[in-house]
């Protein structure tokens, strides 16, 4: 076999102290109705709706890449008990995308203004995708280079791409924290009994130490806040239960300092007060943009290593800056659950463009060991599990298209 078709990989000492036990840490997260999030998440769903089209119609995924999307604020006016929409926002989806082969096509248009508005459907229920939402398709063909690519009957496809990837394990507790906080802000049962507050929730940590600062944003519902007493009072409800819940997690810190809304101020009416009509602040405050919210792992952690890539959206048979993050950290909780010993893993991908997305450029994985425990009882069931896992990267491509993994 021709060496230059093995992967090689490195198996070697971390260099950095585990994050856990670094004195400063810092770890953010924007939730669904956050404009960012937005649009990594219509992105991935356009994504994964398109591949399935192209599998039904050809047989197999065509060329394309959707991780360029656009949310265009809209303009309200919004006071206490209500308000009136001015402006709609407006989505740009753009990139390339094949449109078909031959005499044969999809109308790629309009899969992906059904895919957004599905998503906006099942996930903001205060927004009407159809009222609210302007949708702008601005999906070109590819370069006939790139789309050479997909011409590929058998076997993995090359790469379009030469990329770099990383992910890691175990999350923090400061990060589990952030991820915990925001699924339970926007989850049923907290949606149950506040009702009246908006799904663009962002979570700020700071540990210093064993001393946490968590900030966190959640629009309240302008129709549901008839008076500025009922803003506060209900402010003041959502940070007791808040409170309990973030006490209840293993966070490991002896003083946590919670603030909710931190910009609101008494007595100033609606400038004093965070409230939206929809649930988002993309309704006047904020844009949103592929690629500048959570990483691969749902999470913006200032400690960790990140790579440029942003993986929503992408093709998942050919994409390596899609299929490289997301393996990366799948990988790197496979080995941390699988061999004893190791306290703090990272792993990296790296691409060539034209070689078999199943045989990167480089692996490497950044163990650190806990006290006691030494890398070299470990190096060969480190990199067995990597080789394991190469073997499979078919596979997992087909499920990254049928949207088994979040890339967001």
């Amino acid at each position: 076999m021709n060496s230059s078709n093995i992967t090689p990989i490195h198996i070697i000492e971390s260099p950095a102290i585990p994050v856990h036990r670094q004195r400063l840490e810092v770890v953010e997260r924007k939730g669904k109705g956050h404009p960012d999030t937005i649009c990594d998440a219509v992105a991935e769903q356009v994504s994964t709706e398109l591949s399935r089209a192209y599998r039904n119609t050809f047989g197999r995924i065509l060329h394309y890449n959707i991780d360029k999307c656009l949310l265009v604020a809209g303009q309200v006016e919004c006071r206490l008990g209500g308000g009136i929409v001015k402006e709609p926002m407006r989505l740009i989806l753009g990139d390339r995308a094949s449109w078909g082969i031959g005499r044969k096509t999809i109308p790629v248009a309009d899969l992906a203004i059904e895919a957004g508005r599905r998503w906006f459907t099942e996930n903001l229920p205060h927004l009407d995708p159809v009222k609210h939402i302007r949708f702008q398709i601005e999906l070109k063909p590819a370069s006939a280079e790139l789309g050479a690519i997909f011409d590929r009957k058998r076997g993995p496809l090359p790469s379009n791409d030469t990329s770099a990837a990383v992910g890691y394990a175990p999350l923090t507790p400061t990060e589990r924290l952030v991820l915990a906080v925001e699924h339970y802000l926007n989850g049923p049962e907290f949606k149950r009994e506040f009702p009246d507050t908006g799904e663009d929730v962002k979570v700020m940590a700071v540990r210093v130490d064993d001393e946490l600062s968590l900030t966190i944003a959640m629009p309240f519902l302008a129709k549901a806040i008839p008076t500025e007493r009922v803003y506060f009072r209900r402010k003041a409800e959502v940070q007791t239960v808040l409170d309990k819940f973030v006490q209840a997690q293993p966070h490991g810190c002896r003083t946590v300092h919670l603030f909710l809304n931190a910009l609101d101020r008494k007595k100033k009416g609606v400038e004093g007060m965070y409230l939206t009509l929809l649930g988002t602040s993309a309704e006047q405050g904020d844009s949103g943009q592929v690629g500048r919210g959570n990483r691969a792992c749902g999470l913006i952690a200032l400690n960790r290593p990140m790579s440029g890539e942003a993986a929503a959206g992408k093709n998942p048979v050919s994409h390596v800056g899609k299929i490289y993050n997301v393996l990366a950290h799948e990988l790197a909780n496979h080995i941390y659950e699988e061999v004893p010993g190791i306290e703090e893993i990272t792993v990296w991908f790296n691409s060539l463009i034209g070689r078999p997305v199943d045989r990167p450029l480089v692996v490497a994985a950044q163990v650190a060991m806990k006290k006691g425990q030494r890398l070299q009882g470990v190096q060969k069931e480190i990199e067995a599990l990597i080789r394991e896992r190469l073997a499979r990267i078919p596979a997992f491509c087909r499920e990254l298209a049928a949207g088994r993994y979040t890339t967001f």
